[in-house]
């Protein structure tokens, strides 16, 4: 495996442990999928997580976003830009590292994309995943505190809350964008997302709930299930052409446990083709270039990589109108009292409470477009703050990306990050459409709602106004947007990875269940979709034992 520069063959190895099912990966889909199967009794299920235990405070406190989007629990993986993106300043991709992976250091965004997304899936192959299919799966997730409709549902294990602290400038912001044309929209997740509004988020009494405290938790009493932390699998065991278990690393030992049943990989678009490559199973080519004995020929693994890509416009504000004003010491301890007292006040947002879904494109059928009103600068990593320390961002990205990339082996070394190479842009499609939705953004900072707020526009330069300016500041300026999928998609031809019983294609036993199934990314933050993968994995495997 080519892992003697660790030190790995020298570590200890502990006694192997058996368990039905071994889920690889405690984020979004993992905990779904670990959780779910565990409610049966007779069932043994393993799940392990590469980072620490979700026990941070800013985890589980809305307004701590700043802290959870920029701090420790992320693991930094850089990415090759190509010649359509110029020279990116900070070509850097964060993947969480801890128990209850995004959904536990995200924005808590709650959006599912149009129904329009899950029938191009079945378009590709993926039969059972049309809208109407999955759609009970959203429903069986949610616990909707406003709704409960033919859309919505109740008493599932995810909070779903609307913001209850609303900053006076997202509603300003919410004006503009109706002074500029957009209608409001009291529900992005009706099948119909145009227009402004605001957000709901995973959250629930003030709380953020992430997938590791909305599932997790309640199962930690269940003595059938086991959660291991701060443990790195290194390998997939296949034996005659099936999983029969997983290599981890723990501290200093070296552990090998084994499935009766199946492993379910659930670590991301990133670390899941990188694993089942470092496993055996990939493009036979690159495999055997590395030295990796190869179990099944899959060329598809890592291909067809997708995410949006964002752009930030910063404006400088003409006084404390963000939520800027709380970086001085006395407003964060007034924002923490209230929410030790009250679990209200600023600390019980996620700052970006507002946003809207338009179209760049008006030839396309839904909004190609989606925006978010961030009440303050500086807040997401990569992400500068401005001259004087009050200031607002409008980030916004193009939600259907034609480009496509790939995640490859940079060796034989589990602890070397794969290579990433995204390859945004290369489809001119994406930059044109960035463009369009940038110009549309300033349009809507200049409306009178916000004029009264804003001293100057600080990024891009006030200076570059006309389309072709704007186009150069998206191509050099455009970051991640940090939604990775479709590396090991679902299909039934030569190119997809799994079939839509989430199954590896070539090898029995093993099964991916995360962002890295989808054959397009959806039209929008595509945490919810990972947790409804999740149930829905979780169903098929029963249906199955």
């Amino acid at each position: 495996m080519g892992s003697a520069r660790l030190g790995i063959h020298s570590l200890r190895s502990a006694d192997v442990r058996t368990f039905d099912y071994i889920v690889v990966g405690g984020g979004s889909t993992g905990c779904v999928v670990a959780s779910r199967l565990s409610e049966d009794a007779g069932q043994d299920v393993l799940l392990l997580e590469e980072g620490p235990r979700d026990r941070n405070p800013y985890i589980h406190i809305p307004g701590a976003y700043y802290k959870t989007a920029q701090g420790s629990l992320l693991k930094r993986i850089g990415w090759e830009p190509t010649s359509e993106q110029g020279r990116p300043q900070n070509p850097t991709m964060v993947q969480a590292r801890v128990l209850g992976g995004g959904s536990s250091v995200n924005a808590m965004i709650y959006i599912r994309g149009v129904p329009g997304d899950y029938e191009r899936w079945v378009a590709m192959g993926a039969t059972g995943w049309g809208y109407a299919e999955v759609l009970p799966y959203f429903k069986r997730a949610e616990d909707n505190n406003r709704f409960c409709n033919e859309i919505h549902g109740v008493g599932g294990p995810l909070g779903v809350s609307d913001i209850d602290h609303i900053h006076p400038l997202t509603r300003a912001w919410l004006q503009a964008c109706q002074q500029a044309g957009l209608p409001y929209n009291p529900d992005f997740n009706s099948g119909d997302p145009a227009g402004c509004g605001l957000y709901q988020i995973t959250a629930r009494n003030g709380r953020r709930s992430s997938a590791a405290s909305a599932y997790l938790k309640p199962a930690g009493g269940r003595r059938n299930l086991r959660v291991l932390t701060k443990t790195a699998v290194t390998r997939v065991i296949v034996e005659k052409g099936r999983a029969i278990g997983i290599e981890c690393i723990q501290g200093r030992t070296r552990q090998v446990y084994r499935a009766r049943k199946e492993v379910i990989l659930s670590s991301g678009a990133i670390a899941t083709p990188k694993l089942l490559m470092l496993s055996g199973i990939g493009p036979a080519t690159q495999l055997s270039r590395h030295g990796i004995r190869v179990h099944a020929d899959l060329p598809g693994v890592g291909q067809n990589l997708q995410d949006h890509i964002e752009i930030s416009l910063i404006y400088q504000l003409n006084g404390p109108h963000s939520y800027d004003k709380y970086k001085k010491l006395h407003w964060k301890a007034l924002a923490g009292l209230n929410y030790a007292l009250f679990r209200s006040g600023p600390a019980a947002s996620n700052l970006i409470e507002g946003g809207a879904f338009w179209w760049a494109d008006k030839n396309e059928a839904q909004p190609d477009i989606q925006y978010f009103m961030v009440v303050g600068a500086g807040i997401e990593e990569g992400v500068e703050a401005v001259p004087g320390g009050n200031g607002c961002t409008v980030n916004l990205g193009q939600i259907r990306p034609r480009s496509r990339g790939e995640v490859t082996l940079a060796s034989a070394d589990f602890a070397d990050n794969p290579r990433v190479a995204p390859r945004y842009f290369s489809d001119p499609y994406d930059l044109e459409a960035l463009t369009d939705g940038t110009m549309a953004a300033l349009d809507i900072m200049s409306q009178p709602a916000l004029a009264k707020y804003v001293a100057a526009r600080h990024t891009p330069s006030p200076r570059s106004t006309a389309r072709a300016d704007i186009r150069a500041f998206c191509q050099r300026e455009a970051h991640a947007a940090l939604h990775p999928a479709g590396t090991c998609r679902m299909g039934g031809d030569e190119m997809a990875v799994v079939d839509p019983q989430l199954r590896v294609r070539g090898i029995s036993g093993l099964r991916v269940a995360d962002a890295s199934i989808m054959p397009t990314l959806i039209s929008g933050n595509p945490n919810a979709v990972c947790i409804m993968i999740g149930e829905r994995a979780a169903d098929i495997l029963r249906n199955q034992q």
